[in-house]
């Protein structure tokens, strides 16, 4: 991928890689739509103004491309293989916590009707069930407006990854 010292980021490779990050056209077509970019931090602050700007649609389009906390995602992809490096900690060999996180995201789902969504990058799995829980708490607007902070982290960490500053 370009590192910070590319003179420019084009979007030939762009595209493919916002996509991995944020599975959201209008987001992948407005920051590849900038494009060339100078430097990381340019193509950075595109995609904080466009990621921070989802609707709640396109929040649940992009919820489609996250597996569960505590599931492995499926498949060889960029996307698939971020998903497995952040979510490595909710990957450990604690039975009984992986069974609280698995009862969690049930009644998540079953009150919320969308898969749980949080940042696991960083994050231990007691963490992550301890804001499971409190989340489950939440009203509609709020857990909705979280959710999307959430997938924002989240996209900006993935293409800090791939375009340090």
């Amino acid at each position: 991928m370009a590192d910070s010292s590319a003179a420019v980021i084009d979007s030939a490779e762009l595209r493919e890689a916002l996509h991995s990050c944020l599975g959201v056209e209008r987001f992948v077509a407005e920051v590849a739509g900038g494009a060339p970019y100078a430097t990381p931090a340019e193509l950075l602050a595109t995609a904080d103004r466009v990621a921070a700007s989802l609707t709640p649609d396109e929040v649940d389009a992009a919820l489609a491309h996250h597996p569960r906390i505590g599931e492995r995602a499926q498949g060889d992809g960029r996307s698939q293989r971020f998903s497995r490096g952040e979510q490595a900690a909710a990957e450990a060999s604690d039975a009984d916590l992986a069974d609280a996180i698995a009862a969690g995201n049930t009644a998540y789902e079953e009150r919320f009707d969308r898969v749980f969504l949080i940042r696991a990058a960083g994050r231990s799995r007691a963490e992550i069930l301890a804001e499971l829980t409190r989340r489950l708490e939440l009203d509609d607007a709020t857990e909705a407006a979280t959710v999307a902070s959430e997938l924002h982290d989240i996209t900006m960490l993935r293409l800090r990854s791939l375009y340090p500053v």
